[in-house]
């Protein structure tokens, strides 16, 4: 329950020099949920999962999942109106969430997305081969991995995004083996599939993804696929942080080929401009993107930049490098607000960030409205403060 004095909760918060600020926290927003679908955009957000806090969740152990928790956060998103990118780097692809979990984590995603209409779309990868890759990994075991996963996720009824491959980065010699495996992909997808482009600030195992470390010379041979197999894709999810460069590649697109925003930085300026969305801060500002995307289809400009202006500061620190460690900022807001009744993540990642990532992450978040308990989001930063030693 929300305290009717919210104004008045407060925390002692540890600074850089070793001392304690007393942090009073706002007022909580009240957020409205869409009284229609979107029109104007189609939007995703990328979810996380709920790591059971009793199993043995250690780096290297087989992920454990809270099912209850994971499911009833995208039933969360789904009130919100957004869709759901779910098997994603979000929910730990390829730092924690093992394949076996992922195509189970598919498989529920999916029967809970008929149960209550909403949009769903899963990652396809190659994660269930070894890591590092073998020498012997040829471009056909890649394939064949891919095809296993894209089996499980159209099995299920769940649109398919082609996620950037590492095994496929370190096998392939060049464009022409990009090409291939894509064709070669595409060519069996029974509905139209998304493509994803995951930076290396993302994975720096992707760097050189699609054949060239030049952006330039990357974003030619990728669009000449997109080109190639339009009629087979649905849209590209392109997470480059990079807004002049998404602007660009959108207007090469083929007509009819969504680009789905992974820009974390710029996403507001970038979806008013025309893209779509797939990302992962609309895990942790949901009610916000939706009330963004709810301005956007009635043409108020000014509600629009309102809701997403708090969101920036807090998804520009959640992202700040090393970048690929997001998720700790994700989950951690997730415990603050009463979706999860732990901070612990699959492969121990809750260690990920510092105290004071976090203690930031807390702030910002109560300064975009979006810490809906402000009492119990006080309890929870005392325990974790207590906890790592920095408390009162």
């Amino acid at each position: 329950m929300t305290s009717a004095a919210a104004g008045a909760v407060s925390v002692a918060l540890p600074r850089a020099d070793g001392s304690l600020e007393a942090y009073r926290l706002a007022e909580p927003r009240s957020w409205q949920r869409p009284e229609r679908p979107f029109t104007s955009r189609i939007a995703y957000a990328a979810a996380h999962v709920v790591a059971d806090p009793l199993a043995d969740n250690a780096p290297g152990a087989p992920a454990r999942l809270d099912w209850e928790a994971t499911l009833a956060y995208r039933r969360h998103l789904w009130s919100y109106g957004l869709g759901v990118a779910d098997a994603m780097d979000t929910a730990q692809r390829g730092m924690g969430l093992t394949w076996d979990t992922a195509a189970e984590l598919i498989r529920r995603s999916a029967g809970e997305a008929t149960a209550q209409g909403g949009l769903l779309a899963c990652g396809v990868g190659t994660d269930q081969l070894p890591w590092p890759a073998p020498a012997e990994v040829s471009l056909d075991t890649v394939i064949g991995a891919y095809e296993e996963q894209l089996a499980v996720v159209e099995g299920a009824g769940a649109h398919p995004i082609l996620m950037a491959s590492r095994h496929l980065a370190a096998t392939a010699r060049g464009v022409e083996d990009y090409a291939k495996v894509y064709a070669r992909l595409l060519g069996q997808t029974t509905t139209p599939a998304i493509l994803h482009w995951l930076g290396p600030m993302f994975d720096p195992a992707l760097e050189g993804y699609w054949g060239a470390v030049d952006v330039d010379e990357a974003t030619d041979a990728f669009v000449a696929i997109v080109r190639e197999h339009a009629a087979r894709i649905d849209g590209v999810k392109v997470s480059l942080l990079d807004e002049n460069h998404e602007v660009r590649l959108r207007s090469a697109l083929p007509g009819g080929v969504h680009l789905y925003t992974g820009d974390d930085f710029n996403y507001p300026a970038l979806i008013r401009s025309g893209s779509d969305a797939l990302l992962g801060i609309f895990d942790a500002i949901a009610p916000a993107a939706a009330t963004a995307l709810a301005a956007l289809d009635r043409g108020d400009a000014e509600a629009y930049d309102e809701a997403f202006a708090g969101t920036v500061p807090l998804s520009r620190h959640l992202f700040s490098a090393p970048t690929y460690y997001y998720k700790t900022g994700i989950c951690f807001l997730a415990w603050l607000s009463g979706h999860q009744r732990g901070f612990s993540m699959v492969g121990g990642m809750q260690s990920a960030r510092s105290v004071l990532h976090l203690v930031k992450a807390f702030r910002l978040a109560d300064q975009a409205g979006l810490l809906p308990d402000p009492d119990l989001a006080c309890v929870r930063m005392r325990e974790f403060l207590t906890v790592h030693g920095a408390g009162s």
